[in-house]
């Protein structure tokens, strides 16, 4: 489906842009744009991959006449920029409403306009009973992406929902190796906060399963183990070879959960399982409730959610398998320096 095809991916420079062009770089795609606002992050990666097949789009998703620069002509968009920091968000809302729920409309318009065949967007945990500006914005988003793919006949828009994604720019476990380097201790907010884990090549296998499989307004979900932040620490600093390092509670910060869901108890009532994923369904129902043809019941109060509290545990032993799938933690445990990026 991608041969000879161009394709977008607005946030192009973090860490599941640079995921996913790897995945893409050597495939039979026409053309790969990355569209972002960090000129410097553009000039790396222009230099490290250095392929006719790129091609760089300065700007921001919450100017529309930048989007829309980038998206002529583009056949697919994966849709990953986003301010995702919860504190951050916490402190400046409405930036987070500026680039995760208007910049998304800006992205979902160009691309109805410009009749862009595909569109997965980058959701979050956080988005489900949200209780952070970040998730609230981000599950605003979702709602946008449901509503714009209503009306939409020749872009099928969808989004894929992840949990922690390790060793992504900005996530705990290069916070926690750079403490270890230095000699601080590691600082933990909860040690019985649960957290989804998985890889970046696991979320890319999801992105590839949503441009194939997507129906308008789908959302999926990738099942996914979930360690206690304790558990992830302790097999840090085992993997580095200072197991009495120090670790050190120091609270929850502005925004912060025990644990994440990945499904809520109604998503989770409609949902389909397809084995290593889940996938929930649109509400295709109008306004009109009175004249719609009931499809099968749906009982919410049998359902659960799905969250990192009830879903598999990894002990110390199976986080520790787990992170040692990140090229940058064997590079780690073998005693090398090295950056998450290398």
């Amino acid at each position: 489906m991608f041969a000879g095809k161009v394709l977008l991916i607005t946030g192009g420079t973090g860490s599941f842009g640079n995921a996913i062009l790897r995945r893409f770089l050597n495939s039979d795609l026409k053309e790969i744009r990355i569209l972002s606002r960090d000129e410097k992050k553009q000039d790396d990666m222009r230099k490290k991959y250095n392929d006719p097949k790129l091609k760089f789009f300065i700007g921001d998703v919450r100017d529309y006449q930048s989007v829309l620069n980038a998206v002529r002509g583009a056949d697919f968009i994966y849709h990953a920029a986003a301010l995702k920091q919860v504190p951050s968000c916490e402190f400046h809302p409405m930036e987070a409403v500026k680039t995760n729920v208007l910049g998304t409309e800006n992205v979902l318009e160009a691309a109805i306009n410009c009749n862009v065949k595909r569109v997965v967007c980058l959701s979050t945990d956080k988005a489900v009973y949200p209780i952070n500006a970040m998730g609230i914005s981000k599950a605003m988003m979702e709602k946008v992406i449901v509503a714009k793919s209503r009306g939409s006949d020749s872009t099928v828009i969808c989004a894929t929902r992840y949990g922690n994604v390790m060793a992504s720019r900005g996530s705990v476990i290069p916070l926690f190796v750079e403490q270890v380097r230095e000699g601080k201790p590691i600082t933990i907010t909860d040690p019985s906060m649960t957290r989804f884990m998985m890889t970046l090549d696991d979320a890319v296998d999801l992105v590839l399963y949503a441009f194939q499989h997507g129906s308008p307004g789908d959302i999926f979900v990738q099942k996914a183990p979930a360690s206690t932040i304790e558990n992830l620490a302790r097999s840090l600093v085992s993997l580095m070879k200072k197991p009495d390092h120090e670790i050190r509670v120091i609270g929850t910060r502005h925004g912060e959960k025990l644990y994440e869901a990945l499904l809520s108890r109604e998503e989770m009532a409609a949902a389909e399982d397809l084995g290593n994923y889940y996938r929930v369904p649109p509400d295709l129902r109008d306004l009109n409730y009175g004249k719609f043809v009931e499809q099968g019941e749906t009982r919410i109060s049998e359902a659960t959610d799905y969250n990192s509290h009830n879903t598999e545990r990894l002990d110390e032993a199976g986080m520790t398998a787990l992170l040692m799938k990140l090229p940058f933690i064997q590079a780690i445990a073998r005693g090398e320096y090295v950056t998450p990026e290398a």
